[in-house]
């Protein structure tokens, strides 16, 4: 019986679990989204939600605590300086899961697993505002 057993194993040991979750953690800090099998995106869920809300904290202890997942100095500033001020006003739920197509060679599902507001969608923002503003001014 699997009364209160927390996780899913994926077929690894854990070691190769544990370097799995943490390169996985890892690119989708760098990178803001990454495309994976969707048991993979919903194993690390749990783990890249509590460090995010662990980096709103921002301090000397957090930071630590988050060093023992994310060993590169560049991805953790990257996850405590810009990262997480965006989700200050956000309580929960920094992430999403969009499906898209069923690997061909097994049939796993392959989803995008993306931080809800990622950089990219602001730097669109920005760009949108200067074009209204611009028309704005011509009246």
């Amino acid at each position: 019986m699997r009364h209160r057993v927390a996780g899913k194993k994926l077929g690894r040991t854990k070691n190769q679990r544990k370097a799995l979750f943490k390169s996985l953690v890892e690119a989708l800090v760098l990178n803001g989204q990454i495309r994976t099998t969707e048991a993979k995106a919903k194993a690390i869920r749990p783990l890249v939600e509590k460090l995010i809300t662990k980096a709103k904290e921002a301090t000397v202890s957090s930071r630590r605590q988050i060093a023992e997942v994310i060993h590169d100095k560049k991805i953790l500033g990257k996850l405590v300086g810009e990262i997480a001020p965006g989700f200050a006003n956000r309580q929960g739920g920094y992430t999403r899961i969009l499906r898209l197509e069923k690997r061909k060679g097994d049939q796993a599902q392959i989803v995008k697993f993306e931080l809800v507001e990622r950089e990219v969608d602001k730097e669109k923002e920005k760009k949108e505002e200067p074009a209204q503003e611009k028309s704005d001014k011509k009246k």
